[in-house]
């Protein structure tokens, strides 16, 4: 498939954190959790974030999804939406699930008619009929994951951010969600993929970027960075 225009640049972008001390000093320190990083992602293209634990993945797909920004550098996005399919990301825990599918489908980008068009879609998809006017804070786990995979998923968005949530909910929906993402991975829609799963990395993705330390270590076509990143 070829790369279309720029969806989203990255230009010298860095993220910086504030972390409590240890509880001797209780001094707050910065940690930087991305560090100078620049690539455009181009429409159409399905794009694998890969990296060992604590590099900085889920930072960068919170970056693009509009959830944090930049302390430096600059972050260029020409309307497109984005939702980040991420565990328990962006929810509001005391608000109702049926109130949260609302505020993330306008943050997405939706007015609020069709987001109501596709209210009872998403609370089929995400099997949670019976609580769906219950506080997101009674929620499990996995209740608040299926909410936010489902809105997700349904309402779709410009740019899909999927954060290793290959293993949501039990083992009936972990079939119909990884059916979800790999339609996603297939189709004409940009994706950006953070997962340890070799496997679909090679398999759905076209370009593959690598970040150790949060840097970009390589960003290249996904058999060249994977060849590159087993080796090392």
């Amino acid at each position: 498939m070829s790369r279309g225009d720029i969806a989203i640049s990255l230009d010298s972008v860095s993220v910086e954190y504030q972390k409590v001390g240890s509880w001797l000093t209780q001094k707050a320190v910065r940690y930087t959790a991305l560090k100078n990083i620049s690539f455009d992602l181009h429409q159409g293209e399905s794009l694998a974030v890969i990296g060992r634990n604590g590099a900085g993945k889920s930072s960068l797909l919170k970056l693009l999804a509009g959830v944090i920004l930049p302390d430096t550098g600059h972050l260029k996005n020409d309307g497109y939406s984005t939702a980040l399919m991420a565990l328990n990301v962006g929810l509001m825990p005391e608000l109702s699930g049926l109130d949260n599918i609302f505020i993330i489908g306008t943050l997405m980008g939706y007015r609020r008619k069709a987001v109501a068009s596709h209210v009872d879609e998403i609370i089929a998809f995400a099997e949670l009929e019976p609580f769906i006017n219950n506080s997101v804070k009674t929620y499990s786990a996995g209740m608040k994951s299926r909410l936010g995979f489902a809105v997700a998923s349904i309402m779709q968005a410009d740019v899909l951010l999927i954060d290793e949530v290959l293993s949501v909910g039990d083992r009936v929906f972990q079939k119909k969600s990884a059916e979800v993402i790999r339609q996603r991975l297939q189709s004409e829609q940009t994706v950006v993929l953070v997962s340890h799963s070799e496997q679909a990395i090679r398999k759905y993705c076209t370009h593959a970027l690598w970040i150790e330390d949060g840097e970009v270590k390589m960003h290249d076509e996904v058999g060249v960075v994977m060849d590159a990143y087993e080796k090392s």
